[in-house]
């Protein structure tokens, strides 16, 4: 939804240019309207628009004069101004040009030729932003990247994930309910949650486009996917990359630049590592979230926005709240919908699939087309825990790909050991882990004369062991074992102790 300012003495003219515009075929806008320019240059003062559509001859005044003042470096307008002259000669689109019109309706107007005229404005004047600030935006968006997983819990993940895509991008409102659709992604680090916002993103694209063939709508840009690592940028910094500063905001504000939240209008912001932004920074965030609306650093105007809100966080939210280090407002505006990543251990058999397929990606990289993974290396993928998950993964394999003296890749190459004979005995009925303190070090050993332990039952026994310690305090029982609380209360699920954790915490 585009703002819109329309300034015509003629009330009833007036009246039918903001019911034409109201509704466009590319959407419904908002549509402010005033009969002089001391009126204009008040609305001007107290909101951004998009569109100026003025009348050249206003009584005694002449709408060039405000052309003229919103076309001076520094005004801070960066919309696209239209005239309406009843002069339609060449002379006077010319004199409108020069003063820095970009285009002039010649009266009487065609209703018809102003709503289709309005909507290639609007889309000429987000591609002229969107080239501005292209480099901008390649500095902190991604390309897509494929997405890979057979298991049933990334499965799972992708069918939420693809049916929040979609979510409308409604226009913002204050009502109970409304604000910017929100979206948080939690996980370990590593687990790609980058990859799953863009795969929203593009979603929500797809379905955009469909909807927009059933009703026969022109297509437009496509929307803009921006990705802010908030624990890279810095403190003093932060506020003006994510809402823009106007010139002279401060020191080297030498001119007016918007931020990352008005470079994704329409598409998707991902808010990366939400998690380390401070207090004050969070409570504008909750009122862009809230209402959409926000303000340029330096300035005094409330811009709108139509944004997806993607939050992504590897630490445990509910702790950080806790703690004091979060807002709680702002955590249950995100945290609407909330998808949990499973780690890579998690899915089972897909750290082979996606090994084979980077293979593939780097081998055409470094031009070695023969390079293969080994049944072994297949092997100890597949039983290596991967506690940096994929991104581990990736690491391992590009290493291998670029250094090892075979075509075959190995076990060693990777960076792992030997595996595990296929069918060796696991802890189970017949044995028993026999963890225990070695002396004054600390190690913990296991007796492997017994049988193999293994990986899950040592960590089930572990988790188990916390929380009756704990009494069945979550919380308390991930510090005891240096994990997250999120991690932890997926691990209770996975393994079903859920039954046991109430049973502990009965008094």
């Amino acid at each position: 939804m585009a703002k819109i300012l329309v300034i015509e003495d003629e009330q009833n003219l007036r009246f039918t240019i903001r019911r034409t515009l109201s509704k466009t075929k590319s959407g419904a806008h908002e549509v402010v309207e005033t009969g002089s320019l001391r009126e204009a240059r008040a609305a001007l003062q107290r909101q951004d628009f998009d569109l100026v559509l003025t009348d050249v001859m206003l009584g005694s005044e002449n709408g060039l004069d405000l052309v003229r003042e919103l076309r001076v470096p520094g005004s801070g307008f960066d919309g696209v101004l239209v005239v309406m002259t009843a002069f339609g000669t060449v002379e006077s689109a010319v004199a409108a040009m020069r003063e820095g019109a970009d285009d002039y309706l010649q009266k009487p107007l065609s209703l018809e030729e102003l709503s289709i005229q309005t909507d290639r404005w609007l889309e000429q004047r987000r591609l002229a932003r969107r080239v501005k600030l292209y480099e901008r935006i390649e500095l902190t968006r991604g390309g897509a990247e494929e997405i890979l997983g057979s298991s049933e819990p990334w499965q799972t993940t992708l069918r939420l994930a693809s049916r929040l895509a979609g979510l409308p991008l409604v226009a913002p409102s204050t009502e109970a309910g409304g604000g910017l659709p929100c979206i948080l992604l939690q996980g370990e680090t590593g687990t790609g949650k980058g990859v799953l916002a863009r795969y929203i993103h593009a979603r929500a694209g797809e379905l955009e486009r469909d909807a927009r063939q059933g009703s026969n709508h022109a297509a437009g840009a496509a929307p803009a996917f921006v990705h802010v690592n908030c624990s890279a940028l810095p403190a003093t910094l932060v506020e003006a990359e994510l809402f823009g500063h106007e010139k002279g905001a401060f020191t080297d504000a030498r001119e007016t630049r918007p931020g990352l939240f008005e470079m994704a209008d329409g598409g998707t912001i991902f808010l990366d590592e939400v998690s380390e932004t401070t207090l004050e920074l969070q409570a504008k965030l909750l009122l862009v979230v809230e209402q959409g609306l926000f303000r340029r650093v330096g300035g005094s105007k409330e811009r709108t926005v139509r944004v997806r809100v993607i939050a992504a966080s590897n630490q445990d939210l509910d702790q950080r709240v806790a703690d004091g280090r979060f807002r709680r407002d702002l955590l249950y505006r995100l945290n609407a919908f909330t998808i949990k990543i499973p780690s890579l251990r998690d899915r089972d058999g897909d750290s082979a699939l996606i090994a084979e397929a980077l293979i593939r990606k780097f081998s055409k990289r470094y031009a070695r087309p023969t390079i293969t993974l080994g049944d072994d290396a297949r092997l100890a993928i597949h039983q290596h825990r991967w506690p940096g998950n994929v991104r581990e993964l990736v690491n391992a394999v590009q290493r291998a790909v670029m250094l090892s003296d075979e075509n075959v890749i190995g076990p060693a190459d990777l960076g792992l050991a030997a595996p595990a004979p296929v069918g060796a005995p696991t802890l189970g009925a017949n044995h028993r882990a026999t963890a225990r303190s070695a002396g004054q070090t600390g190690d913990l050993v296991f007796d492997f004369d017994h049988g193999v332990h293994n990986a899950d039952e040592v960590e089930k026994a572990l988790i188990t062991q916390a929380l009756r310690h704990t009494t069945g305090n979550v919380s308390r029982a991930a510090k005891l074992i240096g994990m997250q609380r999120s991690s932890f209360r997926y691990r209770i699920e996975r393994f079903g102790l859920e039954g046991f954790a109430q049973e502990v915490a009965k008094p």
